[in-house]
């Protein structure tokens, strides 16, 4: 397990943040998934991966209100969920009583080494200073079993090999080119295995980045 450590200041601004429209965000992702054949083919094909891999438990990072951790157990994935914000875990418990929904920060998983079958980092590595995404990596790669999935969503740039900054509406956001996030995958351990972008919807602004991967070492 990984010691504690300090507490960086823009996690305590981005969990703040949450909590103050976890209500709001939660009305306004209602359904999303069901406008978005991308991101269920995305994550069908990471539940099929994980059914052919044997068993064991899957954690959706950021999970937020629950609703891609609810998702996976429809496609017989068991999901539980993790998130930074205790408002949104909350709303998680009351919307899906039948789920688990725990506090935690992707930066200092309270889980085993090598004790998750996969993991899915929904647009939850978008408010990370780019310097301790590599660290995050790592830590994704420590509780994950050799030949665990690992599925990434992030704003995307077509800028190659670039990190930039944005006006997120929550808080400070980033996104990334993927062939630069696939490389700090790799070197984390893991074998990218999959990725897509797909071109902004009508009132999105950006593409949208989806990197699935493999633990390997």
């Amino acid at each position: 397990m990984v010691g504690n450590r300090s507490t960086p200041a823009d996690v305590d601004s981005t969990r703040d943040a949450y909590d103050g429209i976890a209500e709001i965000y939660t009305e306004f992702v209602e359904n999303h998934l069901a406008g978005q054949p991308h991101d269920r083919a995305m994550l069908a094909v990471f539940a099929e991966l994980l059914q052919a891999n044997g068993s064991g438990a899957v954690a959706d990072i950021g999970c937020g209100p629950g609703r891609l951790t609810a998702h996976l157990h429809t496609l017989g994935v068991p999901a539980f969920g993790i998130d930074l914000s205790p408002e949104m875990i909350g709303i998680a418990r009351h919307r899906y009583p039948e789920l688990s929904f725990r506090e935690g920060t992707m930066e200092q998983l309270a889980l085993a080494d090598a004790s998750l079958r996969g993991l899915v980092a929904w647009y939850s590595i978008i408010h990370l200073p780019p310097e301790r995404v590599r660290d995050v990596l790592a830590e994704f790669n420590r509780v994950l079993a050799v030949q665990g999935h690992a599925l990434l969503a992030f704003f995307a740039t077509d800028t190659p090999d670039a990190v930039e900054a944005f006006d997120h509406k929550v808080t400070r956001a980033y996104r990334w080119a993927p062939e630069r996030l696939a490389a700090l995958l790799r070197d984390a351990g893991f074998t990218v295995h999959t990725r897509m972008v797909r071109e902004p919807d009508p009132g999105e602004r950006f593409p949208q980045g989806y990197l699935l991967a493999v633990k390997v070492h």
